[in-house]
């Protein structure tokens, strides 16, 4: 891997580490989202405290990340040396940093808002497409995890309706697995219907 590669990567991989549930919990003085509800430090974990500003904060936080460190990426890595397979190593880096996160003990999120944004910056229409599965799953059934994991299924096939298989079309279907590896213990309460819906307040 090249310098400028690896630098964008390593980038990448920080601005990912940047968790911004636990940030604004801190900011709002509410309680660590690692302690409650589901665990997850993701926005809807954070909005099972009632607090709708903390937890939009949220999801425009991990979303923008995921957004700005591929968005650069694509802006200013081809002059440095950046390929298509470089981009999609950034595109995994800033994802894995929101899952694994060195500032916060490698404890993360379970992706979907950072997965989002990083779909948006590889392609507008690729993130909108993704983002209206989610919410025609959302307004259906009214599990965050089950449109997450739909969405998640259905990317990788968007991309390459749009485009072809590629090394971005790789780091998305990389990244749908890792999502749906997250929510493993999703799927189990789903099955066992026990899954909380969107909106449910914390325990």
């Amino acid at each position: 891997m090249e310098m400028n590669t690896a630098l964008f990567v390593l980038g990448a991989y920080l601005i990912g580490s940047i968790s911004f549930a636990v940030v604004v919990s801190k900011l709002f003085r509410l309680d660590d989202p690692r302690s409650y509800g589901s665990k997850n430090p993701g926005a809807t974990n954070v909005l099972r405290t009632g607090n709708k500003k903390a937890a939009i904060l949220t999801l425009l936080g991990d979303g923008a990340k995921g957004f700005v460190a591929v968005f650069l990426a694509k802006v200013f890595g081809p002059d440095l040396g950046l390929n298509e397979t470089g981009i999609a190593l950034v595109a995994i880096a800033v994802f894995l940093g929101h899952l694994y996160p060195v500032f916060f003990r490698f404890i993360g999120g379970k992706g979907v808002a950072t997965a989002l944004g990083i779909l948006l910056a590889i392609d507008w229409r690729l993130g909108l497409a993704t983002l209206a599965t989610w919410l025609i799953v959302a307004y259906a059934f009214r599990y965050s995890s089950l449109s997450a994991l739909v969405a998640a299924v259905f990317a990788p096939f968007f991309y390459v309706l749009m485009f072809e298989i590629d090394a971005i079309a790789l780091s998305i279907a990389i990244m749908s697995i890792l999502l749906l590896f997250r929510h493993q213990k999703n799927i189990a309460n789903l099955l066992a219907g026990k899954e909380t819906r969107i909106g449910s307040k914390k325990k």
